[in-house]
Order: structure tokens, then sequence, then C-alpha cells
């Protein structure tokens, strides 16, 4: 079976031998998923009302287990935005009912910020249709296969997961 970049590997060889293009068989094909992969996480989260931003913050906060809440710091960690950035999305998901603030019992300065019951009931019903569509995109693969490539793709991203962002302390 031919796809996209079997296309596109044979017509940079054809243009340019010169160039090893091996490296564009595997990250193109990567980079062509992180689209299809983009569109579907778009799609299921349109249909529960949340953009990817809200939902990727309402789901660091559901995987706190219970009571649901962490501080800013905390949410800056697990969805790698800014601090300005983490405000503004913590002041719009307040606004829309789906966390609130509370002060940190350890920190008088602090805040934490807890997942409401909507917020949870809204992520979690994303997060199904998310696990639906993704089910869609990998049905061709066995589960030995899944596995797998869920091996290989480890390998390579576990160097920047271990890696602290630019400009992190």
């Amino acid at each position: 079976m031919k796809d996209e970049v079997d296309r596109l590997v044979a017509a940079w060889r054809r243009e340019r031998p010169d160039l090893d293009v091996e490296p564009l068989e595997v990250l193109s094909r990567v980079s062509r998923l992180a689209r299809h992969l983009d569109r579907a996480r778009r799609t299921a989260f349109t249909e529960h009302g949340l953009e990817p931003w809200e939902f990727d913050v309402l789901t660091a906060l559901r995987r706190a287990g219970a009571p649901y809440q962490l501080s800013p710091g905390q949410l800056l960690t697990q969805t790698l935005v800014t601090s300005g950035t983490m405000t503004n999305r913590i002041d719009r998901l307040a606004k829309k009912g789906l966390v609130e603030r509370l002060p940190d019992p350890s920190d008088r300065r602090g805040v934490l910020v807890r997942l409401t019951v909507e917020g949870r009931d809204r992520g979690d019903s994303a997060l199904a249709g998310l696990l639906a569509q993704e089910r869609a995109i990998l049905v061709e693969l066995s589960t030995e296969q899944r596995r797998q490539l869920g091996n290989l793709l480890r390998e390579l991203t576990a160097p920047f997961d271990n890696t602290p962002p630019p400009g992190a302390v």
C-alpha cells in the first residue's frame, strides 16, 4: 500500500538524489498523523463545547484525583504554557463555571484551582469522545502493532519529555 509520503519521498529522491531523505519516511508520516489527530481532537472537543486548551486544563485537574485541584504552577508544568497564559485560561474557565479558585491552605498568598462538577462532567464526556475518535484512527492496527508503535514512539519522545523547555529553571 502506497501513501502520500511514498510519493513525496520518491519525488525528492528523483529531484535531489544527493540528499538522504530517509527521515521523511518516518517523520513526515508522524507529522501527517499529528494533523489527523488534531482534527479528531477538535471534533471531539467541539461536540462537548470545549476548546483544546480547555480540555487540557480540565483533564490535568481530573487526573490529579479527588478533590481535583492543582496550583497554577502545577498546571503550568502539565500544560507547558506561560504563567500569563495560564492565568488567562483559569479566568476564562472560572467564568464558564468549569473551575473555581480557592485559597491554598498551605500558602496564604497562593491559590488552588479546583474542577467543578460541571467541569469534571464536560471533561469526562470530551475524553470519551476523543478516545472514540482515536480508536477509529488505530482500527487498522492489531493490538500487538499498537503496542509496538507505542513503544517505538516512546523511544523517540522520551528525550524531549525529560528535557526542560527553554527558559525553565
